[in-house]
Parts: structure tokens; C-alpha cells; sequence
């Protein structure tokens, strides 16, 4: 395990996130159904500043660098994961199982009832890796119309909707 550590993001960090997002986002290059994706178009560091406000946004740091991130903002009871990214450089060493584990704690704590987000079904670090942690796939997505509206606009956006799901871990 490495020396790494989890903390409440502030806001200067917001302008390391955009770069971990685009070279994390490097996993999927090779991935035929993601070839209409720009993985260049990542939250931008006023994006990230405005979720880091909401307080609920959290930072992983190995010595004084970032190495990842997970950036949520509440919508009523739930906390909604939009973007988790780990550095290429930082992967493979729990950094983003920290992470997730952190923010469902933070959740908790602040009196939210569910942790829920999006993610591809199939690909190894995004649903079976939410699923190792508890999070199960919303199938009645007419209850959740926030994560269903969320789901269009990704296909909208270019992601194949046969391989995108929701998600929701209940606390």
C-alpha cells in the first residue's frame, strides 16, 4: 500500500482535477464503443471549483500531489458521484476504493440517504467495481428520474446507452 492520503477537496485544488481526468481517461482509448467520445471534454477547474463549494468533494494526495479525485454534489437526500478518477501513475493501490469508502462515510455523516451515479456496466473499474462496494444497478429507472434524465444525456453526449447504468448505494 502506498503513503497516500484522502482529504475534503478545497479550492485551489480544482485546477490539478481537469489533467487526472483526461489521463485516466486514457484507459478507454482502445475501447471500439467509446470512439465517438472526446475524452479530452473533462469538468473544467470552475466546474470543479463550484462542486468543491457544496462541500461533499474529496481529494487522494501522495505526499503534497494529487493523484486522484471524486467530485459529488447533493440533489435532496442523495450525494451523486459525477466524476472518480485516479492518475494512471497512482492505480492499482486502493487509492480510488479509499476514495469511494471516504465519501460514503462523508454521506452518512451528513444525513444523506443513498450515494448514486453512473458508470459503464462492463468495464472492469467502473460497474463490477461499484457493485464489490455495495452499489447496485438502479432497474426502475421511472423512480429515479434525475439518474434517468442523466442516463439520455450521456447517450445525447455520444456514450453507448446498451453499456451505461445507474447506480445507487443506500446508507
Amino acid at each position: 500500500m502506498s503513503d497516500y492520503s484522502i482529504r475534503l477537496a478545497r479550492a485551489g485544488d480544482a485546477a490539478y482535477l481537469p489533467a487526472i481526468e483526461r489521463a485516466a481517461a486514457k484507459l478507454f482509448a482502445d475501447d471500439p464503443a467509446a470512439d465517438q467520445v472526446d475524452f479530452n471534454e473533462v469538468w473544467t477547474e470552475d466546474g470543479h471549483r463550484k462542486l468543491i463549494a457544496k462541500g461533499h468533494c474529496l481529494v487522494a494526495e501522495i505526499g503534497e500531489t494529487i493523484v486522484g479525485f471524486l467530485a459529488c454534489q447533493p440533489f435532496g437526500r442523495e450525494l451523486h458521484i459525477w466524476e472518480m478518477d485516479v492518475h494512471p501513475d497512482a492505480q492499482g493501490q486502493g487509492v480510488g476504493a479509499v476514495l469511494l469508502r471516504a465519501c460514503l462515510v462523508d454521506a452518512a455523516n451528513s444525513g444523506f440517504r443513498a450515494v448514486t451515479l453512473t458508470t459503464f456496466r462492463d468495464v472492469a473499474w467502473n460497474g463490477p467495481f461499484y457493485s464489490r462496494i455495495g452499489f447496485a444497478e438502479v432497474e426502475d429507472l421511472e423512480a429515479h428520474p434525475r439518474l434517468a434524465k442523466e442516463l439520455a444525456d450521456e447517450a445525447a453526449a455520444g456514450l453507448p446507452p446498451e453499456r451505461r447504468i445507474a447506480m445507487i448505494r443506500f446508507l
